[in-house]
């Protein structure tokens, strides 16, 4: 009896001890981590740190918080605005003063034009001048464009003072040709290109002419004319039948802080010029330049746009002028052009440009007379300041050479 006892007391330690060591090794294993809770959905979005909107890049996504509808009602979503992108800054030119333009661009224009006047110096400095020779001197007068009538009279009146004057020295013959071709020309003209008006602001000014002349260009070099004397300018982009018309006048206007009025592409540029008046005169500038289409003088029924593109205008005001754009390497083709422009709107002052790539710079006596209207500006090349005023004096000079 006693062995039974005994042998239940060891039977019952054993199982204690062997329940003990397994318990003791499942507390030594680790524990799986808990799962991650679930996000609160209700919970009020977290408040931006007061550096955040310093600190997030120009260039780079901004992110806000911002309240939807949605159908379970409202809730707060992350929303991506686009990065912020300045526009590039605009230099502002500072054009060259007008004053003595055309004496400096003086070498340049007497490189192309003193084929004319050394050329008639050579003549004139022959010891007889016979017949021969005074048809030579008048072939070298039209061959330069002068015209036939202008240059009948100018050989009529040097005949006369060569054979008054008897012998002759290069410095007389130099003062002679001089004196006849600023009568040619004309000094006694005004040729102010009119922006002022004494009664109203602004001064309105209108360029016309052909494809091709320097059209725009030269409205764009005339802003820069007008702002370096001091003017403020307002452009209208009436040529809406070439494409590039309005962004060429608008990238000029920019270069020296004038504003441009534009209107849709192939859309009515009397509308557009009529919109650039009153634009001009609501922020009170001192001077409006229109750029029209340039149109051929064949065609009759661009032309008659062209007149109402200045009626419409002068709804606002009288134009103070209207500057007709010729190529001066067109010739006698130039003069057929400025006949017909004349005829639908009053031109009051010829431009006349690449007039340094030429020798006929007679054109300047033939248009004149022709239209009995005079030169106001002369183009000397491809430079953003080589518009100039046309000086009679300085351009003879350089004609002739010193």
């Amino acid at each position: 009896m006693e062995t039974v006892i005994l042998a239940v007391v060891i039977a019952v330690v054993v199982l204690g001890a062997l329940g003990g060591l397994i318990i003791g090794s499942r507390r030594r294993k680790s524990l799986p981590p808990p799962p991650p809770a679930a996000p609160d959905i209700t919970a009020p979005p977290a408040e931006p740190h007061v550096g955040d909107e310093a600190e997030t890049p120009r260039d780079e996504p901004r992110r806000t918080i911002e309240e939807v509808d949605l159908p379970g009602g409202p809730a707060a979503v992350a929303v991506e605005e686009p990065p912020v992108v300045e526009a590039p800054e605009i230099e502002i030119e500072i054009p060259e003063p007008t004053e003595g333009r055309l004496v400096r661009l003086r070498a340049r224009l007497s490189r192309s034009q003193t084929a004319l006047g050394k050329g008639l110096l050579t003549l004139l400095s022959r010891e007889h001048l016979d017949d021969e020779t005074w048809e030579e001197i008048e072939d070298t007068l039209l061959t330069a464009d002068v015209g036939v009538q202008p240059t009948q009279e100018l050989v009529e009146r040097l005949r006369e003072r060569v054979k008054v004057l008897g012998t002759r020295t290069p410095a007389e013959l130099r003062g002679l040709l001089r004196e006849e071709l600023l009568k040619l020309i004309g000094t006694d003209v005004d040729r102010t290109v009119k922006t002022e008006p004494e009664d109203r602001k602004p001064g309105i000014v209108m360029v016309v002419g052909v494809n091709g002349t320097g059209k725009t260009t030269t409205t764009g070099k005339l802003a820069r004319v007008l702002v370096a004397d001091g003017r403020t300018v307002v452009l209208g982009a009436a040529d809406t039948f070439r494409a590039a018309a309005a962004d060429q006048l608008q990238t000029w206007g920019e270069r020296v802080g004038a504003h441009t009025v534009r209107g849709p592409e192939a859309g009515d540029p009397a509308s557009v010029a009529f919109d650039a008046v009153k634009e001009g005169k609501e922020i009170g500038v001192d001077v409006v330049l229109i750029d029209t289409a340039g149109r051929l003088h064949t065609k009759t029924g661009l032309m008659d746009e062209l007149g109402k593109v200045k009626r419409v205008v002068e709804k606002h005001a009288p134009l103070d002028e209207v500057l007709l754009v010729l190529d001066a390497t067109t010739g006698q083709n130039g003069l057929v052009q400025a006949r017909v422009f004349a005829e639908v709107v009053d031109i009051t002052g010829i431009v006349l440009t690449k007039l340094d790539g030429t020798a006929k710079g007679g054109i300047v006596v033939a248009v004149q007379r022709e239209l009995g209207v005079p030169v106001k500006l002369i183009g000397l090349g491809e430079g953003a300041d080589d518009l100039a005023p046309f000086d009679p004096e300085a351009f003879v000079d350089a004609l002739i050479g010193d």
